[in-house]
Formats: structure tokens, sequence, C-alpha cells
């Protein structure tokens, strides 16, 4: 099969999400100025340097109550901060919750039952029981093609990793088990691992 999407892709549902997998869950927390939190999901995530660390995320569609994008990007644009949590297998159901369509002043925390922390670099709540966080100032926020598409770039300034999920000097995935996106209303969780050495090492 064959589509250019300008023509459609004449399927009950758009493949598009189901080609591109898996990918990781950004789960952003912000506060706005008026010291309201929220938190929300990405799947449009993902780390894009070392040095400085940077992140990104896409915010794809809109809200009535806000006059550009979501809760996230307009705080983001008032505030130039956020963070980055990380989902595990365990916290599912408290991110999917977390990924309605809520007025402005509902706070996802307290919707999710979640713990909320401080974070230190930046003023900004983060989920506490998240195996990591990147506390994030923007870099660039770039208006995408079609409507209601933005790319938000962070810096990562600060970077929390819960203990017990550090072993013998590495950040071990398998003692969390990340969650990932999948195509439709599907998700993966990384249970197994491998390593490959590049050609050279």
């Amino acid at each position: 099969m064959f589509y250019q999407p300008k023509d459609g892709h004449r399927l009950p549902h758009n493949p598009f999400n189901a080609i591109v997998t898996p990918r990781p869950i950004g789960w952003i927390s912000t506060r706005g100025p008026d010291g309201s939190d929220n938190l929300a999901p990405y799947s449009f995530f993902n780390g894009v340097s070392y040095v400085p660390p940077q992140v990104m995320f896409a915010s794809t569609g809109s809200k009535e109550d806000r006059p550009i994008g979501k809760d996230s990007l307009t705080n983001i644009r008032d505030t130039g901060e956020f963070c980055v949590n990380v989902v595990s297998h365990a916290m599912k159901d408290a991110m999917n919750v977390t990924a309605g369509l809520y007025g402005a002043e509902v706070d996802e925390f307290e919707l999710a039952e979640l713990i909320k922390a401080e974070c230190e670099t930046i003023n900004c709540a983060r989920v506490a029981a998240s195996p990591a966080s990147l506390e994030c100032t923007v870099v660039d926020i770039i208006d995408l093609r079609g409507e209601n598409n933005h790319m938000v770039i962070g810096e990562v300034t600060g970077v929390h990793m819960a203990d017990d999920c550090i072993v013998d000097g590495i950040f071990d995935v398998l003692k969390y088990n990340p969650l990932a996106r999948l195509g439709y209303r599907d998700y993966s969780t990384v249970r197994d691992l491998f390593s490959l050495k590049r050609p050279g090492e």
C-alpha cells in the first residue's frame, strides 16, 4: 500500500502514529504565572542533544479556553520553564487521567492523586514518584506547519533520578519499565533489553 497524506490514507484510522513507534512519553508539568500547576502527557517527545542536554516535545492541539495551544504551551510561553517527568508502567493509569481535556483551572496532579515535589532550578512542580524528571528552560518555541502544531525545545538545567533505579552506576530502565506510546490507543512497556557494540568498539 502507498498513499500520499494530502490525499488521505483510506483506512479506518490514521496509520502515521502506528508507523513512528515506539515513542517515549514526555509527561510535561508546568506552572502558570498565577501559581496554578498543570500536568499532561505528550508522545511527540524526545531528547535531541547531549551538550548542552536538550529535549523537545510537540503540542498538536488546542483548547477553547486558551488563545493558542493547550495549557502546557500557554504556561511555557508565559514562564519559559517546564519539567519532563518519565512515565513508568506502574504510573500508566495516572498518566492516562492527566491526558483529558480539562479546564485551565484544573490541577491534574490532584485529579490523578499524584504527590508533587518542587523543582530545584525552575519554579515548577514535578511528579515526586516519577523515576526521573528533567527540569528545563525554553530554548525555542517553533510554530510548525499545520494548525496548532508547535514544537518546544528546552535545555535541561536539572536532573532527578530515583536512587533505586541506579544500579552499578547505570540508570537501569528495567527497574521501572518505561511506558511507550504506539499508534491508535496502544502502548507498550520496556521489559527486555540487549546491547550492541558499534563497529570499531
